[in-house]
């Protein structure tokens, strides 16, 4: 199974990769690991794959780019070893029961650059966690927000794509939060009410949203205390079993 984290700075995708790993092997599950940031310096987890050996950001930053020109170059430089990592990838979910991919820390450079694109292409059905934090919901509209970029991430990389709120030790009332995530219609008869224009447009955004979005559950994780992996091992099950239903 190949399961992919993605999500924006700070998220916590390096550390889930790492902690969901170690849950899955004490499962007894054969795990592999890939990362394909080339800006990170340190990671919990030991790659089996790691586009570091190919190029990384520091190097480039020596040469005199700056640190997002450096990001960019990297991943240009990246194209030409597609193939070989695509492959590797490939021959290491033959060998194992998992194989968990850690995408680089700024989420739109997988997903804007062609080498991210490119590369889930010639993966073989891979599922794509998308991690979010508390932090990011403070606004009725926020709620709107994170759901629309699930979607709109499984239509720039074509795979099927579950919703994340990692970090849900840090909340007291997880129930809150739910209920926006969750129920698209107690959402948008909220943002109904709302005057301002982004209350306007999500809300409009909302209407669309049982007829765009694939059928798939929200989850709810804590990378530190591992609540909710039993879920997020299940919705991986779900994603490779013949009926596919991520409900």
């Amino acid at each position: 199974m190949l399961i992919v984290f993605l999500g924006t700075a700070g998220s916590g995708k390096s550390t889930l990769t790492g902690e969901f790993g170690k849950y899955l092997e004490t499962e007894g599950y054969n795990v592999a690991y890939v990362n394909l940031d080339t800006g990170v310096r340190s990671l919990i987890y030991m790659p089996d794959i790691d586009v570091r050996e190919s190029i990384t950001v520091d190097e480039i930053m020596k040469e005199g780019y700056g640190p997002n020109g450096a990001i960019v170059e990297s991943y240009d430089r990246l194209m030409e070893h597609l193939e070989h990592y695509s492959t590797s990838i490939a021959e290491l979910e033959r060998k194992n029961d998992y194989v968990l991919i850690d995408t680089p820390g700024q989420m739109e450079t997988f997903l804007f650059h062609e080498f991210g694109w490119r590369i889930m292409e010639n993966l073989d059905a891979p599922l794509v966690v998308y991690l979010f934090d508390p932090g990011i919901l403070r606004r009725l509209y926020d709620f709107c927000f994170v759901r629309f970029f699930a979607i709109l991430i499984e239509l720039r990389l074509g795979s099927a794509v579950v919703p994340v709120l990692n970090k849900i030790d840090t909340v007291d009332n997880l129930d809150g939060y739910r209920r926006y995530l969750e129920d698209m219609g107690s959402l948008t008869s909220r943002l109904k009410f709302d005057p301002s224009m982004q209350g306007y447009l999500a809300y409009k955004l909302c209407l669309t949203f049982p007829e765009v979005a694939s059928p798939t559950r929200v989850l709810y994780i804590s990378a530190k205390s591992h609540r909710g992996f039993e879920d997020l091992e299940s919705v991986a099950h779900e994603h490779y079993c013949t009926c596919g239903d991520l409900t």
